[in-house]
């Protein structure tokens, strides 16, 4: 992996040398656009439509739109008077419990390694941290832009979070919330219930994988091996059921079904290693 920044954990008065690297990676399948007369890549050019030409980076400033129409200029020097320090820490300010943050908050995921000769103040804070079972709250810098985060720990290293401000999360109040919880009748709400037991299981990440990239993947490596194209065979939708009841009782009735030959299989399993066959 590349190393994407260099710097140190500030841990009171404890500074752990660390290396950051991104720690997920978004694997869709991206197309360029062509032109169907020749099959080249199309460019795309910065073109002023007030001058009727094409422009050069030189030609271009940086400018926020204060109102429709209107702009102003901002500058590099008008940036760098900006008093905001560009230090290579990430500084914790808290620790909180991890159930304490909803998810919503969460943006992107960096590892980061233990540097050279901070492998002890390293390991300290990674123990320290999974005994308090504690997460913890921190700002840092990356690439000119100060983001507030949470460090955890995942598989003995440390995780960084880069995490919204609250003044980023969007209001959901005029969402509608459905009806008020008093109006759901208690049969149907333990019926719900059944249901998410019956389909709760372990997670295992490993379990899910995206149907859709895999199918574009094989109709991609079949065009290119010049073979016929077999579009996939789609699913009928379902009727739509009108009767909410009887729409969880069918459902529990499939979980109960798929955990039972789940089960049986298990068991199979379990009977030929025994017997050696």
């Amino acid at each position: 992996m590349k190393t994407l920044w260099k710097g140190a954990v500030s841990f009171g008065l404890v500074n752990i040398p660390v290396s950051m690297y991104v720690a997920t990676e978004n694997k869709d399948i991206s197309f360029r656009y062509l032109h169907k007369e020749c099959m080249s890549p199309i460019k795309y050019q910065k073109f002023c439509p007030h001058c009727d030409r094409e422009i050069g980076p030189e030609d271009i400033v940086r400018g926020y739109e204060y109102q429709r129409g209107s702009y102003v200029v901002v500058n590099e020097e008008d940036l760098d008077s900006i008093p905001l320090e560009n230090t290579k820490t990430i500084d914790i300010l808290d620790f909180v419990e991890l159930l304490q943050v909803d998810p919503i908050y969460f943006d992107k995921s960096y590892y980061l390694e233990a540097a050279a000769g901070g492998e002890k103040a390293y390991a300290l804070i990674v123990e320290a941290m999974r005994q308090t079972s504690k997460i913890a709250i921190a700002k840092v810098m990356i690439r000119s832009k100060q983001s507030l985060a949470v460090l955890r720990v995942k598989d003995d290293l440390l995780v960084m979070e880069t995490i919204f401000y609250p003044d980023e999360i969007r209001s959901a109040a005029e969402l509608n919330q459905g009806l008020p919880a008093k109006q759901i009748q208690e049969k149907e709400l333990k019926m719900a219930v059944n249901l998410i037991e019956q389909l709760t299981v372990p997670f295992e990440p490993e379990r899910y994988t995206d149907e859709y990239r895999q199918a574009l993947r094989e109709l991609l490596e079949a065009k290119i091996a010049g073979n016929k194209v077999v579009a996939p065979r789609v699913q009928a939708e379902p009727d739509k059921v009108v009767d909410l009841m009887e729409a969880l009782k069918a459902s529990v009735q499939i979980a109960e079904e798929e955990r039972q030959g789940k089960t049986k299989k298990k068991t199979t399993r379990k009977k030929k290693v025994q017997t050696g066959s």
